[in-house]
């Protein structure tokens, strides 16, 4: 039965994905930002109801209290492709950071470029540093929360990967505070499987951390938070105390 859920998910998906991916560039072409903003939050919103009902994932929310209307960055725990859509569906409007890998999909880029993404570059380069720079600059003026996930990879329950100081320099220039984020969906959708489990996953927004000019305790407060958090949330996923 989870291999026909999860295979049926996986068709609604794509579907579902192929569709927007045209709503959207359609929606980029309008003037401004509200039109996008609203098509990619009712993409995030429509696969976060296929996890549900096609795959029985559910999830609860919590500590949305500090998604207060003051813009900030989301530090997030990344285990599955999952947790994107569950950040879209939840927190609008969004900005998010985004690799360069993803700008050679049809569509992608260019609705990327009218959403405000902050696009990465691994290779470096004077044109990578201008882009990078011109995004902060459009950051800096608008107030949606910037999402991030600090390890730069995906990592299965138990798993982790060294944080990456960009999150620490992305909030010190915008000069907002850092919110953690941990999560269990993993349980449900691990990265390394195909298979959907039905059960109910939390993702958690804690309480804020100011970026400060300690830069090395900032990022060890932040990793702290998360893994110990997103550890408990596991362990209580899996049934155990």
């Amino acid at each position: 039965m989870k291999l026909v859920r999860s295979l049926m998910f996986e068709i609604a998906y794509w579907l579902v994905t192929a569709g927007f991916a045209v709503i959207c560039t359609v929606l980029a072409i309008l003037p401004g930002k509200r039109p996008l903003s609203f098509g990619l939050f009712s993409y995030g919103r429509t696969i976060a109801f296929i996890m549900r009902f096609v795959t029985g994932i559910r999830t609860e929310l919590r500590g949305t209290q500090y998604l207060s209307r003051t813009p900030s960055v989301l530090a997030a725990k990344h285990q599955s492709w999952g947790d994107g859509f569950i950040m879209v569906a939840t927190v609008r409007p969004l900005a998010f950071v985004a690799g360069d890998h993803l700008m050679k999909y049809p569509l992608v880029g260019f609705i990327l470029n009218k959403a405000g993404a902050v696009v990465l570059s691994n290779e470096g380069g004077e044109e990578a540093r201008a882009r990078m720079a011109a995004s902060m600059e459009r950051l800096k003026k608008d107030k949606r929360h910037v999402l991030i996930y600090p390890e730069g990879h995906l990592a299965s329950p138990g798993e982790k990967f060294p944080y990456k100081k960009g999150v620490y320099h992305l909030a010190h220039d915008l000069d907002r505070p850092v919110i953690p984020v941990a999560t269990s969906l993993g349980l449900a959708w691990d990265r390394k499987s195909f298979i959907k489990r039905p059960r109910t996953i939390t993702v958690e927004f804690l309480e804020p951390i100011l970026p400060g000019e300690d830069k090395d305790a900032f990022m060890r407060e932040l990793e702290e938070r998360i893994e110990t958090r997103t550890a408990e949330l596991i362990a209580a996923g899996n049934g155990e105390e």
